[in-house]
This record gives C-alpha cells, sequence and structure tokens, in this order.
C-alpha cells in the first residue's frame, strides 16, 4: 500500500483552533479535520500547506512552524501526515469547498469526531 503525504496546518490564535468538516463523499468523511492536503511529488511541505491553506481557506500562512510527523495506516489507507502550526496568516478564512470551518477552543477538541490519524495531534496542541 502507498503512503500518501500529506501536509496539515494547525491554525492556532489565542486558545482556539481551527478545524474543518470533511465532506462526505471523502475518505473519513464527516470527521472533523486540520486543513491541508496532499503533498505533490517535488512539492516542499511548506508549498503544500501554503497552496493547500490558500485552496481550501483563502488564507496565506505567514509563519509555518514544523510541530510533528505522524504515519498512520487505516484499512484502506496509509498516511504520513506532516504537521505544522501556523499562528499568523493573511486573509479570513472561510470554506471555500463548501466545508463547515469553526474556530474550536483547545480544552474543547476531544468533544469533536476526529480521524484516528489526528488523535495524537490533538494530544500534542492541548497538553
Amino acid at each position: 500500500m502507498e503512503t500518501v503525504r500529506v501536509a496539515v496546518a494547525v491554525i492556532i490564535i489565542a486558545d482556539r483552533v481551527l478545524i474543518a468538516k470533511r465532506a462526505k463523499h471523502q475518505h473519513q468523511g464527516g470527521l472533523w479535520e486540520f486543513p491541508g492536503g496532499k503533498i505533490e511529488p517535488e512539492e516542499s511541505v511548506d508549498s503544500a500547506l501554503e497552496r493547500e491553506c490558500f485552496e481550501e481557506l483563502d488564507i496565506s500562512p505567514l509563519q509555518i512552524k514544523p510541530l510533528t510527523t505522524i504515519e498512520h495506516t487505516y484499512p484502506d489507507k496509509a498516511v504520513r501526515l506532516e504537521v505544522c502550526t501556523v499562528h499568523d496568516f493573511l486573509g479570513v478564512p472561510k470554506g471555500k469547498e463548501g466545508q463547515p470551518l469553526t474556530w474550536c477552543p483547545l480544552q474543547q477538541l476531544s468533544s469533536f469526531d476526529f480521524p484516528e490519524a489526528n488523535h495524537s495531534i490533538i494530544e500534542l496542541i492541548v497538553a
């Protein structure tokens, strides 16, 4: 099984983090996630994150910092999440693909349903 490389943006402002709901037709559809997407061949993590933030949210990150890398295998897909934090950006986030967005208080993240691969991200940022 080929591993899909994914750039993930943990966008934190004060004590809130931006999360988006996956469309029903997507892998892990209906669950909440941190914004991001597939890293194209020959693309850097930062470039992928900048592209995905613009395509999905209409924002441009100003500062990207690596947080962690997570490798996870679902029954039907293997992923390598390249997770970064974003604490500043240009623009106002909106769901350009029709996805609902919410600024969730960090301490309430556990009340949302996330894909299993995201659970260790939550543990890292809430600690």
